[in-house]
């Protein structure tokens, strides 16, 4: 939820990481040791302190938005995060956390003189993430038995009790996040309308994983 005095700018600096992506109301901690990007932060801590989290296409998943002086291309919807917490390092890094706030499309990306990449937001489409989200109507048993399948065939472990005492949002915004999705399928949930299609396309997306690592098992071995 989008806090009161959070003003959306027409134009946000923007990280590329493949494989991440932030939601609204999602902390997303992170390791800044470019120094283009350590540039950006010092930038949106002067400023707006928010920044564009936003995932590259890779070759063979489709176009989204052109590109910039060779740069990669990135997708067409991203997440706005506020820097809630912030600390330097001994050795130059930055030791951020994104608190996400709102997601947007990108209208266009900018020629920029500065070292890192900037584009024009369109927040419009996604009003409902500065409001409370629906009830998710989750099965919580249906997902704790399917997510610890999951985690068993991924190798991870979690905090089952944490887990029980998750609200439904903060749950399927967690588990979008952190689950070793694919890229495109963590664009998907990114981009899902609404929590509720959230929540079913993590379930479905784990059944996959769940059916494609059977079928290895079943695989006559030589």
């Amino acid at each position: 939820m989008i806090r009161a005095h959070d003003v959306l700018p027409p134009v946000l600096p923007v990280f590329p990481l493949g494989g991440v992506i932030l939601l609204p109301g999602g902390r997303l901690p992170l390791n800044i040791f470019e120094p283009r990007y350590l540039a950006m932060i010092d930038d949106a801590l002067g400023s707006h302190r928010l920044i564009g989290m936003v995932q590259p296409v890779r070759a063979g998943l489709g176009t989204n938005l052109g590109l910039v002086s060779g740069a990669p291309e990135i997708y067409g919807v991203g997440c706005a995060g506020r820097i809630s917490s912030f600390q330097e390092s001994g050795d130059g890094r930055y030791l951020i956390t994104l608190t996400g706030v709102a997601r947007f499309r990108v209208a266009e990306e900018l020629a920029v003189t500065t070292p890192y990449r900037q584009v024009r937001t369109d927040f419009a489409a996604f009003e409902a993430d500065r409001g409370e989200p629906p009830p998710a109507g989750l099965d919580r048993a249906l997902l704790t038995d399917r997510l610890k399948r999951y985690f068993a065939l991924q190798g991870l472990s979690a905090d089952w009790q944490a887990i029980d005492q998750a609200s439904d949002q903060a749950l399927i915004t967690s588990l979008a996040m952190i689950c070793p999705f694919s890229e495109a399928e963590k664009q998907a949930l990114l981009e899902a309308p609404s929590l509720p299609e959230r929540a079913a396309l993590i379930l479905d997306m784990m059944e996959m994983a769940l059916h494609t690592g059977e079928d290895d098992d079943d695989a006559p071995r030589h």
